[in-house]
């Protein structure tokens, strides 16, 4: 199992295991699959402080992504928000766990002491996924959404990472499995 800064090559797997969550209506407000051509400026915008992760097995099952919040604008440089998609074929194994928790030990490496995630009220397995990760309910946001005419509730879910306490003891929280992960 490895975890590494997603490449190019990687685009269109990225773009398939998301457009394969859209058909549930859990996890994200696109209602039809997107292209790759339409990500290719998202994945340009990654880099070293935002970065794009894919987690391989013998092939790519999921992929986590931080972003800037509100726009980039400089009082929230060491904020980000997370996103986290699992391919169908490996999910409830997990995977999403993982990812959040390597998110999580890197964090202070990015220069990032808050991690927000943006969750629909009605999907449970990612509140459960966050709320076991430390995250807390900082926010909701009634109503913003309608998915197939269903008006749905936004979570605004939040975590304070503390730089002092992952530098000084990160394995007292990851599991022993994680921390064999070839990082590239």
């Amino acid at each position: 199992m490895k975890i590494r800064t997603a490449i190019a090559a990687d685009l269109p797997t990225i773009v398939s295991i998301y457009n394969a969550s859209i058909p549930a209506r859990l996890a994200t407000a696109d209602t039809k699959p997107i292209s790759v051509d339409s990500r290719l400026d998202w994945f340009v915008h990654h880099g070293e402080q935002r970065p794009l992760w894919v987690l391989e097995l013998q092939e790519v099952a999921g992929w986590l992504s931080f972003q800037n919040v509100f726009n980039g604008r400089p009082a929230y440089q060491k904020t980000a928000e997370l996103s986290i998609y699992v391919s169908p074929h490996y999910r409830r194994q997990g995977i999403g766990q993982t990812l959040l928790q390597a998110a999580i030990a890197k964090s202070p490496q990015l220069q990032l002491e808050t991690l927000i995630a943006l969750i629909f009220a009605h999907n449970q397995p990612s509140l459960q996924l966050f709320g076991k990760q430390g995250f807390e309910r900082w926010g909701l946001l009634p109503q913003v959404a309608e998915l197939d005419g269903v008006k749905r509730d936004l979570v605004i879910a939040g975590r304070r990472v503390n730089p002092t306490e992952n530098q000084k003891d990160v394995a007292s929280y990851i599991p022993s499995e994680f921390q064999k992960f070839d990082w590239v």
